[in-house]
């Protein structure tokens, strides 16, 4: 298998250019390379390859993800549902001729991945953890409530009374989906929507359960143990999935989305896998060298700073930083030193500085004259 193209290549945009120009670039090549209007044998794989690439580019929060991890983590975060899912394929199409996004991949497809549609998932939930950088670095196991739809316990999420049950819908066949085919010229275009009848249920309810109304879910708080790897940083998204609402229709539950938001720390710059704490030292201590104490994600550790150290100099504690999160090894702590000058001199601290100084002047001349 070849490896995937550059999103921007496939697309032929740079990545400063903006949603718009992404849009209409996109709108001119699914023009060129729809089914429909390209009866070429590769037209199919090209108008996919395309799309493709529009859904990642036009998502801001995917394609942060891509321009910072490329290929590897858009298919390490995303299924290819998800890749698709929230596109606004719908407007980029509208005037055009064609049909619905969504059904013109399930007549080339079969559906997203090859798969035949069925009843919609739950809705998905997100929740925004707040860690600690200590607990970014160490990983942690938070519990956590999470406010969510459940089966109904009562009906056990068949929506009917005890003792009743729902029977199948007669004008979608319990499919729960109804499908209209309409020509216009040279364009067939295929409209698959929601039931009316049964709202996509594929059952109609005549005795609904007093408990659910019918919908056959309850709201729940659930308590869940969210695991988070060490060396996660700001924004990183974790998916739990089947952790979120359950179907009304009968598919399978919505995913939890948890998004991580990791609070300052006082003593640490973070980069990357890098990170930065800052000390300062006094004048002989820079000039003379010194051993000082400094602070790491694993404890107190020791520092020798060499005479003639400049104020802004780094020094680097290797393995020192975070935990590399989908990798081997951890990244460094680097310390920065900053030379402290007092603003107030005592009367002999001054004296003795001017004596410093003159010794200096005298080493100076004493060079000058040769």
């Amino acid at each position: 298998m070849s490896a995937k193209r550059d999103y921007y290549e496939v697309l032929g945009v740079g990545k400063e250019a903006s949603k718009d120009e992404i849009k209409n670039t996109y709108r001119k090549l699914a023009m060129q390379y729809h089914p429909d209007r390209n009866k070429s044998p590769e037209a199919e794989e090209k108008f996919k390859e395309i799309s493709e690439a529009y859904a990642v580019l036009s998502d801001d929060e995917k394609k942060v993800q891509y321009d910072q991890f490329g290929h590897a983590g858009i298919g390490q975060r995303y299924t290819e549902e998800d890749i698709f899912r929230g596109a606004d394929f719908g407007d980029v199409f509208r005037n055009m001729g064609f049909g619905g996004f969504n059904s013109i991949f399930d007549t080339l497809f079969g559906g997203f991945g090859g798969r035949t549609r069925g009843p919609s998932s739950g809705q998905d939930l997100r929740f925004d953890a707040d860690i600690t950088l200590e607990q970014a670095a160490k990983g942690v196991t938070l519990k956590v409530d999470i406010p969510r739809t459940r089966q109904c316990e009562t009906c056990r999420g068949s929506g009917a009374q005890a003792g009743t049950s729902p029977r199948t819908c007669t004008i979608c066949n319990g499919t729960g989906q109804v499908q209209h085919v309409q020509s216009t010229g040279f364009a067939r275009m295929v409209r698959i929507g929601t039931c009316s009848k049964c709202r996509g249920r594929g059952q109609i309810i005549d005795n609904p359960c007093k408990t659910c109304r019918g919908s056959g879910a309850t709201a729940k708080t659930t308590m869940i143990d969210v695991k988070i790897p060490a060396g996660v940083d700001e924004g990183h998204r974790l998916r739990l999935r089947e952790q979120g609402d359950v179907s009304l229709e009968g598919g399978r539950p919505g995913d939890l989305y948890v998004v991580i938001h990791v609070k300052p720390d006082s003593r640490f710059e973070r980069d990357g896998d890098d990170i930065i704490h800052t000390i300062q030292i006094n004048f002989p201590q820079a000039t003379l060298g010194t051993e000082v104490e400094v602070p790491t994600i694993d404890g107190a550790a020791k520092l020798k700073i060499p005479a003639g150290t400049e104020s802004g100099s780094f020094f680097r504690l290797r393995g020192k930083g975070m935990p590399r999160v989908e990798g081997y090894g951890r990244g460094d702590q680097l310390v920065r030193v900053k030379v402290r000058i007092p603003g107030k001199l005592t009367p002999k601290q001054k004296q003795l500085v001017q004596e410093l100084a003159k010794e200096f002047d005298n080493v100076s001349d004493k060079k000058s004259s040769f």
